[in-house]
C-alpha cells in the first residue's frame, strides 16, 4: 500500500488505526469538514467488531450531519502520524470511498466540525491531509468527480 506524507521513523510505538473515509459528491462539489482547523475528508477510525461501511456511515453523519448513498471503495493509502485526541503514534490506514451526498439531517453531532462545500479542484488544493489531495487529484483525473 502505499505511503503519503511522514514515514515511519524507528523507535516510535505505531499502532494500526484503519479508518473509512468519504469523498462526498453533491450539487455544490465535494462535502469537506473543518475540524480543529484542519480542512480534511469526513470518515474517522474503525472500532472494534464494526463493519467499514457501518463506520463510514456513522463518521460521515457525525462529521458533517449528512447522510450518503452508494459507497464505492476507490482508494487507500497509509500514513504515520501522531493522533492527540488519543495520545498516540499511529500508522493510519485510510480506505477512501465515493459516495453521494443524500440528505442533511442536522448539524455534526461532533464537537468542533463544520461541514463545507468546496469543488474538487479547489478541495484538490485545500485539503490539509497530504493522502486526501492525492486521491481527490487521482478521482478527478479518473473523471470520478
Amino acid at each position: 500500500m502505499r505511503r503519503i506524507g511522514e514515514s515511519w521513523l524507528p523507535g516510535r510505538p505505531y499502532r494500526d488505526r484503519p479508518g473509512v473515509y468519504a469523498m462526498i459528491v453533491g450539487a455544490r462539489g465535494l462535502l469537506c469538514v473543518r475540524q480543529a482547523g484542519e480542512l480534511q475528508l469526513p470518515g474517522g477510525g474503525i472500532e472494534p467488531d464494526e463493519h467499514p461501511l457501518a463506520a463510514l456511515h456513522r463518521e460521515v453523519l457525525e462529521e458533517t450531519g449528512w447522510t450518503i448513498a452508494a459507497p464505492r471503495r476507490i482508494d487507500a493509502f497509509q500514513r504515520y502520524s501522531w493522533m492527540p485526541d488519543y495520545t498516540m503514534w499511529a500508522r493510519k490506514v485510510q480506505a477512501i470511498y465515493l459516495a453521494r451526498a443524500v440528505r442533511r439531517v442536522g448539524p455534526p453531532t461532533e464537537a468542533d466540525h463544520e461541514p463545507l462545500w468546496l469543488a474538487p479542484a479547489e478541495a484538490a488544493r485545500a485539503l490539509d491531509v497530504a493522502g486526501d489531495r492525492e486521491v481527490v487529484r487521482r478521482a478527478i483525473a479518473r473523471r470520478l468527480v
